[in-house]
């Protein structure tokens, strides 16, 4: 949390954030993704490098599957969450 906020002292038009999750216990990834919407909601441009797939596509407007380099799927967040053979294959019984 406080990297984000030393980068929005900047007030960046894009924000860049590589895995925000990472290493976080379940209780705080769900304040960080809180927290990004709400930075998002504010009009904010972010751009997510992020595993926690299901986390990242429940805010994203916009997303690339990538899977050894390529991207194997592109779409809105909320299509790509109501594409059966994605959550399947990527996110598991997490729906």
């Amino acid at each position: 949390m406080l990297a984000i906020g030393r980068a929005l002292m900047g007030k960046p038009k894009l924000l860049l954030l590589d895995e925000p999750s990472l290493g976080l216990a379940p209780l705080i990834v769900r304040d960080i993704f809180k927290i990004i919407n709400e930075i998002k909601r504010r009009g904010r441009t972010i751009l997510i490098v992020e595993q926690n797939a299901y986390q990242t596509l429940k805010i994203a407007d916009y997303a690339y599957l990538m899977e050894l380099g390529l991207v194997k799927k592109e779409g809105t967040g909320a299509a790509l969450l109501s594409d059966d053979e994605l959550v399947h294959a990527y996110l598991g019984a997490q729906q």
